[in-house]
């Protein structure tokens, strides 16, 4: 008898409840039960209770331990605070996890990409400590602790193990912050003394990286971050397979974990049908290996390179002209004629 799992489903703002809604589909259509419970988050949850992530929607999750994130907004130099960062902080979802992969069809003509980028989710210059000391003049404190480096130090090697990966490679800028990066690299150096003969382990500056990932990204294979590089990076590597509309992401904690695409909420194609589900489809695929269903896991993905493979029923973002059910539909089949 299969089980039926439980998740928290957060559709989001713009075109989040499009892509979740698809991700969802594609999910039932891999043969995985899933009792949703949809809750708001982002604008929604504003209008609804004056609050973009109120308290009984991160007290669900904690509860349930398990959710799918539709894109949300956050206002540019003003409005209220991201719900990602406070959702990240709030369940302590530490460890940001994008796996950057070319996509079958889809090549760019930066080469063949397969990354796993690992980005500390809880402090850094994320921590939020700005403060106007004068007129023009703003402070940003950038906070970084022995305790969060060496929790995401042990989870990357950890998750590199796991996943059949060669190499970690932490990136820095302690050339400059010697203190704050020093730390970092101190904890990562330590981690890496446990997987000696087993993972490779290097270092790069984070400026150099961008440089290298943009000449010869398969040279690396799992990246360690902090928080702000992470976020950075992570975005400068999505550009190399085609842009965020096809990396997906997910946020562990010790009690938690949240899966959500890494693009925004495009509020300027919302509605109109033709926002790319396949980033979130991809991230409900991550969603269904941490609930075990790893063959589903497998299905969903090859699902979605048989159909951009073929380039019959892409999105007007990827070269073609199909509407975002029908893209769905699409990898729906696919994912059924898998094995």
């Amino acid at each position: 008898m299969s089980t039926t799992h439980r998740a928290i489903l957060l559709p989001g703002d713009g075109i989040g409840p499009e892509v979740t809604e698809a991700a969802v589909r594609v999910i039932e259509g891999a043969g995985v039960k899933v009792a949703w419970e949809s809750l708001p988050c982002g604008l929604a949850a504003v209008t609804a209770h004056g609050d973009a992530l109120p308290a009984s929607v991160v007290e669900r999750i904690r509860a349930v331990k398990v959710a799918l994130k539709g894109p949300t907004t956050t206002p540019i130099g003003g409005g209220h605070v991201s719900a990602n960062v406070r959702l990240r902080k709030t369940l302590e979802l530490f460890a940001n996890v994008r796996p950057v992969k070319t996509v079958p069809g889809l090549e760019t003509p930066y080469g063949p990409v397969d990354l796993v980028i690992v980005r500390e989710n809880t402090e850094d210059l994320y921590a939020g400590l700005e403060n106007l000391v004068a007129p023009g003049v703003v402070t940003s404190i950038k906070v970084i602790t022995r305790r969060a480096s060496r929790r995401i130090a042990k989870f990357a090697f950890q998750h590199a193990d796991a996943w059949d990966r060669k190499r970690v490679t932490a990136v820095h800028k302690a050339n400059i912050m010697k203190l704050a990066d020093g730390l970092f690299l101190d904890c990562c150096r330590e981690s890496s003394k446990h997987w000696e003969g087993k993972l490779a382990y290097d270092e790069v500056l984070v400026d150099a990286l961008c440089m290298k990932l943009v000449r010869r990204a398969w040279d690396f294979d799992v990246l360690l971050l902090e928080n702000l590089y992470g976020d950075i990076v992570s975005d400068l590597a999505a550009g190399l397979v085609g842009g965020l509309g096809l990396v997906p992401g997910a946020n562990y904690g010790r009690h938690a974990a949240v899966f959500e695409a890494v693009h925004g909420s495009a509020p300027d194609i919302a509605g109109k049908g033709i926002a790319n589900p396949i980033a979130m489809i991809l991230s409900a695929a991550m969603m269904c290996h941490h609930l075990g269903e790893k063959a589903a896991f497998t299905r969903i993905r090859r699902g979605v390179a048989a159909v951009t493979k073929k380039k019959e029923a892409l999105t007007p973002d990827i070269g073609g002209t199909a509407t975002t059910r029908q893209l769905t539909d699409a990898i729906i089949a696919e994912v059924k004629a898998q094995p």
